[in-house]
């Protein structure tokens, strides 16, 4: 597809000088033969074509020595070729909602410049970036925070002993089988029967098993593959020592045995 002619009598010679759109720029679609992607970029209209083909390298990837236009309307038909390297871009009958379809003739493949896998990646050495004054690890140290806080650590780890030690003297002292008042917070109070005390395998610490008197659970006494005890479906539950008090709570009567 040649640029228009020119139109003015006694013009000079050189594509597109009759019919080239005022300067401004045009909304156009970007698609290419090395991928599926389509960009929608606005460029100027007085680009010549080898200055757009440099733009279009950034978006497709594909050398600008290497390229084939065709432009396509906004319904998709083919109106001619951008094959005039000093014409502009303007002087082709583009407008708004156009495509401009990329041939790429480097010989690539198809995805090739999608896969990242390809990329090579710059990798820092541990040493070098242990000397960087600007890193995130050197910010982190110098304010002592995460796991350059030695004071803050030892300080946890101390609690969470602390907190282990108070679990294991509360889950001590109750019994199998006796009844309880379960209170966990941000939730009624409900009955129950305890069913296993220790630790589990879901979770680090001490947990107490109950079996509710109401349907008011989450299991049958099953996690993770691991059966702890046994109760019948949503009735089952494990909770923290602290939240368990073991004490003569017998179960409530529903009055169902004085009907006939």
């Amino acid at each position: 597809m040649k640029a228009a002619a020119a139109a003015e009598p006694g013009a000079g010679p050189g594509p597109g000088l009759g019919s080239v759109l005022g300067a401004g720029s045009v909304s156009l679609a970007v698609s290419s033969s090395l991928n599926a992607f389509r960009a929608h970029k606005r460029y100027s209209t007085g680009l010549t074509i080898a200055e757009f083909k440099c733009k279009l390298e950034l978006v497709v990837g594909s050398p600008a020595s290497c390229m084939d236009l065709e432009l396509y309307s906004a319904e998709e038909e083919l109106l001619g070729r951008l094959d005039c390297d000093e014409a502009l871009l303007g002087s082709y009958p583009v407008a708004d909602g156009c495509r401009v379809h990329v041939i790429d003739r480097s010989g690539a493949r198809f995805g090739e410049y999608e896969d990242v896998s390809q990329v090579e990646k710059y990798e820092m050495a541990e040493s070098d970036y242990e000397k960087r004054p600007e890193s995130l690890r050197s910010f982190l140290r110098q304010r002592r925070w995460g796991r350059y806080d030695a004071e803050g650590t030892r300080r946890r780890a101390a609690e969470q002993q602390q907190r282990r030690a108070q679990e294991a003297t509360l889950a001590a002292a109750l019994p199998l089988g006796a009844r309880c008042q379960v209170r966990v917070p941000g939730q009624p109070c409900k009955l129950a029967t305890i069913m296993y005390v220790g630790q589990t395998d879901f979770k680090p610490g001490y947990w107490v098993g109950v079996r509710y008197d109401e349907p008011l659970g989450k299991h049958d006494g099953s996690v993770g593959g691991r059966r702890y005890f046994e109760c019948q479906p949503k009735y089952g539950a494990f909770v923290k020592p602290q939240s368990v008090t073991p004490g003569d709570f017998p179960e409530e009567d529903d009055g169902l045995e004085d009907e006939l």
